[in-house]
């Protein structure tokens, strides 16, 4: 079943691409960025573009998928979002759009900027999987990421 990356035109979230890519799992990923959702074509993945704070793009996006990465930094850099009025209510919408999706599993990568991150996904039925990322390299959040989207179990991360 699909991963979907939201955030995947973020530091993290390239590299959370490239980690899954070497397993290969069935990645979608949503961009903000035409430019990176062109380049993750090329690479066969299947790409939205559109605004992070848009919920039912984003939920559309997610549909059928088994997994989705929360990227942060996909809420809090200096890109457009129209349908949110601060970070924290782009993630509360990221939240809801996962949920109305069916994701079986959310990965929040954590970095500390996300206030109440616990009230924000106490609605979401599906299983929360935080990975902590402070003080961590890109490399090894990234095969944690993979870990946490193995179909079969869910495992310590």
């Amino acid at each position: 079943m699909p991963v979907i990356v939201i955030g995947a035109d973020t530091a993290l979230g390239e590299y959370a691409i490239d980690e899954l890519s070497r397993h290969n799992r069935d990645i979608r990923a949503f961009v903000s960025d035409p430019t990176v959702g062109a380049g993750l074509r090329n690479r066969g993945i299947r790409v939205a573009v559109g605004d992070v704070s848009d919920g039912s793009h984003l939920g559309g996006a997610a549909a059928g998928c088994f997994s989705a990465i929360l990227v942060p930094e996909a809420a809090f850099d200096g890109r457009l979002r129209s349908f949110a009025d601060s970070p924290a209510a782009t993630v509360s919408i990221w939240a809801s759009a996962v949920d109305e999706a069916s994701v079986q599993r959310l990965i929040l990568l954590e970095d500390g900027r996300i206030p109440d991150a616990s009230e924000r996904f106490a609605g979401v039925e599906a299983e929360i999987v935080v990975i902590p990322t402070e003080r961590r390299s890109p490399t090894d959040i990234a095969i944690d990421v993979s870990k946490a989207d193995n179909l079969d179990s869910l495992p310590e991360v």
